[in-house]
């Protein structure tokens, strides 16, 4: 890889974005950036905090007052928020919800965005979220966006829970993953969509090596 070259992986909830980008820098010995993390770590706060949204003040202290950072320990790469690993604690479904809320507000996108910008700098890294390639990185050496088809979403999303011991009714899934679509859709701050010159790959019937494979035969140029 060239110094500095920047790979971008969007897409919806539960499609298979952070699986993949794992593998991806993995494969590419590159740097991994979970940025929806670090939303999820801001709504992790918000909640423990009982803060409100509306409120500027009260964000803005709270921005000035966490400490985000990715840690990695024998090939396991952990989150951890003011100095305590919350790895499993941000994928519940109400922090799923929360931090979709939490991603509309300017304030907090701006102060995220800023420290994604300054992680990706030196370049040689593997960044997945919603926004990467539209608006976080629009520079980015290779942009992809992954989708997949609603129930395959939630099959996926029942499995990650059930990992983490949370159970969860497929209907009430469903549910869930629509309305944070269409939010994620719908928000005026950098809404989820496909930047133009991304490749779009549908994982509904690729297992997890299929797509690896199609973005690193895509990045070769094959």
């Amino acid at each position: 890889m060239e110094k500095g070259r920047i790979i971008t992986i969007d897409g919806p909830s539960g499609v298979g974005k952070s699986t993949v980008a794992k593998s991806v820098a993995k494969n590419l010995a590159l740097m991994y950036l979970d940025t929806g993390a670090m939303y999820r770590a801001i709504a992790l706060e918000v909640k423990k905090h009982s803060l409100s949204l509306d409120n500027d003040d009260e964000l803005l202290s709270l921005l000035s007052n966490t400490d985000i950072e990715f840690v990695k320990d024998n090939n396991v790469l952990s989150i951890r928020l003011n100095g305590e690993d919350i790895t499993n604690e941000i994928r519940s479904p109400e922090i799923s919800k929360i931090s979709s809320d939490v991603a509309t507000k300017s304030i907090v996108r701006e102060k995220l965005v800023e420290i994604q910008r300054r992680i990706g700098l030196a370049g040689n890294i593997v960044v997945e979220g919603r926004d990467m390639g539209t608006y976080v990185f629009p520079e980015a050496n290779f942009k992809f966006y992954l989708e997949a088809s609603l129930d395959e979403r939630a099959i996926r999303r029942r499995k990650q829970l059930l990992e983490a011991g949370i159970e969860l009714d497929m209907n009430k899934l469903i549910k869930d993953i629509e309305s944070r679509d269409k939010q994620d859709m719908e928000r005026s701050e950098s809404p989820l969509h496909p930047a133009p010159n991304a490749v779009i790959i549908d994982t509904t019937n690729l297992n997890t090596d299929e797509v690896i494979n199609r973005i690193i035969t895509e990045m070769k140029g094959e």
